[in-house]
């Protein structure tokens, strides 16, 4: 059983003979006679009472109309929802931690305002975790930081992240010559900035002697204010702290300061909802450069 069978079976009814349902349906009067029976023998009941070459509505065709009826408006429904380029139904967002705090609450305001009818569901969670969530089918998309891979994805420009170290207050200035600081509070594995802040101690011949993974950006930040080590986070993210006077901020140098934030989504997957983020996106982008 299947939709066309269905709406020839409808179109029977509603004519109230083979004849003008072929008609109707601009097909050839065997081809609907066979295709009623061959939907009779799918579903082992007679749908009709046959009189001569009348056809009357038999009892299981009552019970079937009805679904059919909700069936055919469904798919219409359908139909009309995959063509329409209106944002519409749930939009499922990935993003990390420190977007998803500063970033997301003003763009996701503005999304919700312009589309009100689309159903926002969040995620966090490093590049790697997000990005596997897309291709798994269960994110529309993601905001990550770069490096991502360009082979499953399409990406838009999002926005740059200004990177520095931060220390409890007063600490000595840090990247300069000398030894660097033993302990360094980061996420798991697969937070880009964790591998940044790496990358940065192996440019200068050294290694942290102690790494400790922390499930946030406050309880990180907090860790840092008590003299437990240091960190590389998005500067905007201490906008969100409120002991951020109890911290000192160092700064990175110009080829290793900036993270550039991307929207991605599976490559040829684009949707409505995906379009109109990103067109969100690209005017606060303008916004920001005028």
């Amino acid at each position: 059983m299947d939709l066309s069978d269905l709406l020839i079976f409808s179109a029977v009814v509603r004519e109230g003979s083979v004849t003008r349902a072929a008609e109707r349906l601009n097909r050839v009067q065997s081809n609907v006679t066979t295709r009623i029976r061959q939907l009779e023998e799918d579903l082992s009941v007679a749908l009709f009472i046959r009189e001569g070459k009348r056809l009357h509505l038999a009892p299981a065709g009552q019970v079937l109309l009805a679904y059919a009826d909700r069936l055919l408006v469904l798919a219409d429904e359908a139909r009309e929802a995959v063509q329409d380029p209106k944002p519409r139904g749930t939009f499922r967002i990935g993003s990390m931690e420190s977007t998803a705090a500063v970033r997301l609450p003003g763009l996701l305001s503005e999304f919700h305002r312009r589309y009100p009818g689309v159903t926002l569901e969040l995620r966090t969670g490093n590049p790697q975790v997000l990005g596997s969530a897309i291709l798994a089918g269960d994110l529309d998309a993601a905001l990550v930081a770069e490096p991502i891979a360009d082979a499953p994805f399409e990406k838009t420009f999002a926005f740059d992240e200004e990177l520095v170290i931060v220390a409890p207050a007063n600490h000595p200035p840090i990247g300069k010559k000398g030894n660097l600081p033993r302990t360094v509070l980061v996420f798991e594995h697969g937070c880009p900035h964790r591998k940044r802040l790496e990358d940065w101690y192996a440019s200068r011949h050294q290694m942290p002697e102690r790494t400790i993974e922390l499930a946030s950006y406050h309880a990180i930040l907090g860790c840092v204010v008590a003299g437990m080590g240091v960190s590389m986070i998005p500067k905007s993210v201490l906008t969100t702290f409120p002991e951020r006077r109890r911290l000192s901020t160092h700064q990175l140098g110009p080829t290793e300061n900036c993270a550039q934030t991307v929207l991605i989504w599976r490559k040829g997957a684009g949707s409505a909802n995906v379009r109109a983020l990103g067109e969100i996106l690209r005017g606060k982008a303008t916004t920001a450069y005028r």
